[in-house]
C-alpha cells in the first residue's frame, strides 16, 4: 500500500508527457504480465490432464491440447533458463570474489 502511494506520487511529480509515457508503460507491462499468467495456466491445465485424465471417454479432457503443451514446455525452458542465468551471474560473482581476494 505504501509503495503504491509512493508510486502515486511520484507519477504526481513526473512532467505530462513523461507521466503519460509511464502509464502506457505500466499498462503495457501489465497486459504482458496477464499474457504470461495465461501461459502458466495453460502450462498447468496441460500438466493436470498429463496427471489426472478426468474421463477416459472424452478425449478433448484426457489429452492436453497442443496449445497447453507448448505453454508447458515454453514455461519449463523459460525457467530452465532463468535459473541457467542465475547460476551463471553467481559464478561470474564468485570468479570476481576469488581473483580479488588472490590479488590481497
Amino acid at each position: 500500500m505504501a509503495a503504491s502511494a509512493r508510486a502515486s506520487a511520484h507519477l504526481h511529480s513526473l512532467p505530462e508527457s513523461s507521466e503519460a509515457a509511464s502509464v502506457e508503460s505500466l499498462a503495457l507491462q501489465a497486459c504482458d504480465d496477464i499474457d504470461s499468467l495465461h501461459e502458466v495456466k495453460r502450462a498447468y491445465v496441460c500438466l493436470e490432464k498429463l496427471i489426472v485424465p478426468q474421463g477416459l471417454s472424452d478425449t478433448e479432457e484426457v489429452y492436453p491440447t497442443r496449445t497447453e503443451l507448448s505453454a508447458l514446455v515454453r514455461v519449463v525452458n523459460e525457467e530452465l533458463q532463468r535459473r541457467i542465468e542465475t547460476a551463471g551471474t553467481t559464478m561470474q560473482s564468485l570468479r570476481v570474489a576469488v581473483s580479488e581476494s588472490g590479488t590481497r
